[in-house]
């Protein structure tokens, strides 16, 4: 099949690699002239593992192509992705100023029969909007559909492969069977797709994301409870998580949840409701409760240091809100290194991926570390804010012996507390006992 896709961010770009990895002639669409430049030439512009190797094998296949030209994706898809940003608005709102604005230009556009597919996440009626922004430009015939994605950054290329389920929302059969072409390679092992309406849909990605967001932020509410009042939330959670009415997954507690699709869309969802005339009293207090566990530490680390961070010097390891992924969009990481430097202390910083994207932000206000042990060299505390998977087996001797002092302030409770009091440190985690060497 001949597929367009419209924006080629994390959500654009995996869905037209993956989509070419099983045949499909894919033409991904972006204004940005010198970032389509260098996909034509082999430059992947995001990190997401296992992304490169399909993008240029499809590349070399000639399955898949970039342009700026809208006219030109319009003209090649049967079935046209819109994977915009929808970033969220002052309000708390998302943003459809993108999706809609692209909707018009297709309008003015489009000369047969496509298939129109909101990809981004985006709220309920969006859909009917897009719609109506088309057909006010155009009497050709279209139909839009709705087919969220649920791909986890770090895991998307295996998300979108080898999905749990599709759904596709959508009230015209004739863009339902395409739809089910489409995908039919993607569940061969039986799992499946879902077909519901348009606005059902646009909910179901913003009630799964939400209550997913929920569950962490509960475990969060927990973990800190147990510190007030001696419990320990690694056995809590355990003790929880085999339940099988709970299960194990998103219980492990931190400094809170961030990336580009939690914080909006809990936003989005809750400004939708009040905009309804409905108030989701759970997600306000998720969101209120998130913010306030971004900074959770910060406490902590100046009681330590006797309320006087002036001079100190900080190591942070991990700045992307989650490993295996250079996204630092609302992560932890960012809010607890503002608060550092508002304080007159000083940061080093370190992580596999994402100091670029943080280099942009805090320009020469941090000190970016070639590796994880550099950036603990002559330093007060490390914070560890990203439980990438070579902060886990640290050595703690080296530690010991480039540290100024062995302190440890842990937002994803990466070591065992009886191992880190045995090494000599001082480790403060999230929901556990302080241990003091």
């Amino acid at each position: 099949m001949k597929v367009s896709v419209i924006g080629t961010g994390y959500v654009g770009l995996v869905t037209g690699t993956c989509l070419a990895e099983t045949g499909n002639d894919v033409l991904c669409i972006d204004i940005d002239q010198s970032k389509v430049d260098k996909m034509r030439k082999g430059v992947v512009p995001i990190y997401e593992p296992h992304l490169d190797v399909l993008f240029h094998r499809n590349i070399k296949a000639n399955r898949l192509h970039f342009s700026t030209s809208l006219e030109e994706g319009l003209k090649h898809g049967e079935i046209i992705f819109l994977a915009l940003p929808t970033p969220e608005d002052e309000d708390g709102s998302a943003d459809l100023s993108y999706v809609l604005g692209c909707a018009k230009d297709i309008g003015n556009l489009i000369d047969d029969y496509k298939v129109i597919v909101d990809k981004s996440t985006v709220p309920v009626g969006t859909a009917e909007k897009v719609k109506q922004t088309i057909a006010s430009q155009t009497d050709v015939d279209f139909d839009v559909v709705s087919n969220p994605e649920f791909l986890r950054e770090g895991f998307a290329v295996d998300d979108f492969l080898k999905p749990e389920r599709i759904v596709v929302g959508s009230s015209s059969e004739r863009a339902t069977k395409l739809m089910e072409k489409l995908y039919k390679p993607f569940v061969r092992s039986g799992n499946p797709i879902i077909i519901m309406d348009e606005k059902s849909a646009e909910l179901t990605k913003y009630a799964a994301n939400s209550f997913l967001a929920t569950k962490i932020t509960f475990m969060n509410e927990i973990a800190n409870f147990c510190e007030m009042v001696g419990a320990d939330v690694d056995k809590v959670r355990a003790g929880m998580g085999t339940d099988s009415r709970i299960g194990k997954r998103f219980l492990f507690p931190g400094i809170g949840y961030g990336g580009s699709c939690f914080p909006k869309d809990v936003k989005a969802l809750h400004k939708s409701g009040k905009d309804s005339g409905y108030q989701f009293e759970i997600l306000e207090s998720v969101i209120k409760v998130n913010n306030n566990q971004k900074t959770v530490l910060i406490p902590r680390i100046k009681a330590y240091f006797n309320n006087d961070l002036k001079g100190k010097c900080f190591a942070v390891w991990g700045l992307a809100f989650k490993p295996e992924t250079d996204d630092i969009r609302e992560a932890p990481a960012l809010y607890i290194i503002k608060d550092l430097l508002d304080m007159g202390a000083t940061v080093k910083v370190f992580d596999p991926e994402a100091m670029e994207n943080v280099k942009r932000k805090f320009g020469d206000k941090l000190e970016y570390s070639k590796g994880m042990y550099e950036a603990t060299e002559n330093v007060d505390a490390l914070i560890i804010c990203t439980e990438w998977s070579i902060f886990r087996t640290p050595d703690f001797s080296k530690l010991k012996k480039e540290m100024n002092a062995p302190v440890i302030f842990d937002g994803r409770n990466l070591y065992d507390i009886q191992e880190a009091q045995k090494e000599g440190f001082y480790y403060s985690s999230i929901g556990r006992e302080t241990k003091t060497p």
